[in-house]
């Protein structure tokens, strides 16, 4: 790629600020832990949902948005549903004010102020931890792979270098500046630091991504698109099958993506989507940075708050950049993406519309925010992880009665430790990829089940929160080794349903402990769900208690919540196809689904 000395120019001012920034921030973040990882609970919520929203504009999720937009069209819309993207609604609309309402500082001391501090609850600790810590090696492995396959193939120099004998390639000596950039201000400021440095990322993003869309709205008319492209791409909605044939177009080779990625179902996978939507958006956000940003927040409110504002500001501009690259792609790289052969390389979309068609500035913008994207989502998860190593397992078993000044320094090494651990990874990729992935996956594969039932029914216990925990592992694990070639979705019921049957058998070995602890757990969090026992007994002990009367209210917000942010992804889309009557529909369904969010929800947060 060519650079102008302005691109240049605009990179490097970017690096040098975001790194004045955090330093200058860092002092706020070295009072005590609360300081460190949470920013003393005093940042305004809409700073953290702003940062929020930067952690999440990661560049690997953007390469393949571009990519399965170029391939799908506009049914691609619905595939982020597969995590499920619509999980952030029913954190903004009830689960951020629940969890808010705890006043801990991570999802493992979470864990214990739901179950106490018996032998299943101390289990159920502990496997959070696990969770915490490993996700995050495997996230830092994940992001330094990413960006040193990014960084050389938008960056024109070699940096590759040879150390005692060992080779390292220009992907990984770009990936170990920028990772190491990031962490200097990431371990000394903290909080404070990565928030202030996620705002300033995501203004710069946001320009960008306008920037984008604009020179592609310019450069590419609704007639050159239908040339290059099925004659169902530009079609939201779908039928039994996905109905999208290649074979016409001008890349029948798009079929081979099509088939490797197992959607051709489409019908089926829509309603696995939606069913493991609903449960795994019940369970709430896994142990991360997002669930740091809500525990930051000042009150349950503000949380809410926060978590409503990262969808407000996050998918248009995101989407307009990502339909700019799509469609400048389909029509200007045809010759390039054709000397691919038979399988194109998705991942490289990005890299070559970046190339070809941004001008100077413009360029350099958008280097610039793809870094800042990296930065911060790389920022929040090493911000996150370390609170589980110091706060949950240093400070609860080993030294509960060390001062402010020792946790933060701990915090600091431990930051540190968790980068090299995860960049030791990156290095070993090709030989630790499948470890990785099978950590990760088969964790998380084990996540829904517990995590639904730990805020909605009062008998559950941390033996069972563990044992779900642990049958879900084993199911993940079995599926990972055995059929690896099945698409996870499809496998989603067995797994949740073998979770749940450890939930269960863990839950009725005892009799339920730590019952004073429960009810505390329901007072202060107010939850609905199926509490009858242990309602009927904290409004006996405390007459002035009023329980929680909202389900169908909260059921019905966030359906308003996910036709709310699915406007937002594909107007975006609609207006650079000059689809103009889809566009002006979805902008009124926006426009009256904002409405009903601000009677319904909004004006109820105050006083709720």
């Amino acid at each position: 790629m060519t650079l102008s000395p302005w691109d240049i120019a605009i990179v490097i001012a970017y690096v040098v600020g975001v790194l004045a920034l955090g330093f200058y921030l860092s002092k706020k973040s070295s009072k005590n832990l609360e300081s460190y990882f949470l920013g003393g609970n005093e940042l305004p919520w809409y700073y953290l949902g702003l940062s929020n929203a930067s952690g999440m504009f990661d560049i690997s999720g953007t390469m393949w948005s571009v990519g399965i937009l170029f391939v799908y069209g506009l049914k691609s819309a619905w595939l982020p549903w597969l995590w499920p993207v619509w999980n952030q609604v029913f954190v903004f609309v009830y689960l951020a004010i629940w969890m808010r309402r705890s006043n801990v500082m991570t999802g493992a001391e979470w864990i214990t102020f739901r179950f106490g501090d018996g032998k299943g609850a101390k289990l159920s600790h502990i496997i959070i931890v696990i969770f915490a810590v490993i996700s995050v090696l495997g996230f830092i492995a994940y992001f330094f792979e990413g960006i040193g396959k990014y960084s050389t193939s938008i960056l024109p120099w070699d940096v590759s270098f040879d150390f005692f004998g060992y080779q390292v390639s220009s992907a990984r000596s770009y990936a170990l500046i920028i990772c190491g950039l990031t962490s200097l201000y990431t371990v000394k400021g903290g909080m404070h630091s990565v928030v202030a440095t996620e705002v300033m990322q995501f203004v710069i993003m946001t320009f960008a991504c306008f920037g984008v869309g604009i020179v592609a709205y310019n450069m590419v008319t609704a007639e050159q698109i239908s040339a290059v492209v099925p004659e169902t791409w530009d079609q939201l909605f779908f039928g039994w099958n996905l109905g999208l044939d290649w074979s016409n177009s001008a890349f029948p080779q798009v079929n081979n993506k099509i088939d490797s990625d197992g959607f051709d179902l489409f019908g089926i996978l829509f309603m696995l989507m939606v069913l493991k939507g609903i449960f795994a958006s019940v369970a709430g956000p896994v142990p991360s940075y997002d669930m740091q940003r809500i525990l930051a927040t000042k009150t349950p409110a503000e949380a809410a708050k926060m978590s409503f504002l990262t969808i407000c500001v996050l998918y248009i501009p995101r989407y307009f950049m990502i339909i700019g690259f799509a469609v400048l792609s389909l029509v200007y790289l045809g010759p390039e993406l054709q000397a691919m052969g038979d399988n194109i390389d998705f991942e490289q979309v990005l890299p070559m519309a970046i190339n070809k068609f941004l001008p100077v500035g413009l360029k350099g913008l958008m280097l610039a925010g793809f870094l800042a994207a990296f930065m911060g989502t790389f920022a929040a998860f090493v911000n996150s992880a370390p609170a589980y190593i110091v706060n949950d397992i240093y400070k609860k078993y080993i030294n509960p009665g060390a001062p402010d000044k020792k946790l933060v320094q701990l915090s600091i090494i431990s930051s540190l430790a968790l980068v090299m651990v995860g960049i030791a990874f990156g290095f070993n990729a090709g030989s630790l990829n499948s470890l990785i992935l099978w950590l990760s996956s088969s964790l998380y594969g084990g996540y829904v089940a517990a995590n639904v039932l730990k805020w909605i029914w009062w008998r559950f216990t941390g033996n069972g929160y563990f044992w779900g925990m642990f049958f879900g592992l084993i199911a993940s694990t079995v599926k990972f080794i055995f059929f690896p070639d099945y698409v996870d979705i499809f496998v989603f019921p067995i797994i949740f349903a073998f979770a749940f049957t450890g939930c269960i058998i863990g839950t009725f070995l005892e009799p339920l402990p730590n019952r004073d602890q429960v009810k505390r757990f329901y007072k202060q969090t107010k939850p609905w769900g199926f509490w009858g026992p242990i309602k009927k007994e904290v409004m006996a002990e405390d007459t002035g208690f009023v329980p929680n009367m909202d389900f169908k209210r909260d059921s019905f917000n966030v359906v308003v919540g996910v036709i709310w942010q699915m406007a937002q992804v594909v107007i975006p889309i609609y207006f650079m196809l000059r689809k103009d009557t889809e566009m002006v529909i979805w902008s009124a369904v926006l426009i009256l689904t904002s409405y009903l969010l601000k009677r319904f929800w909004w004006d109820r947060l105050e006083r709720d």
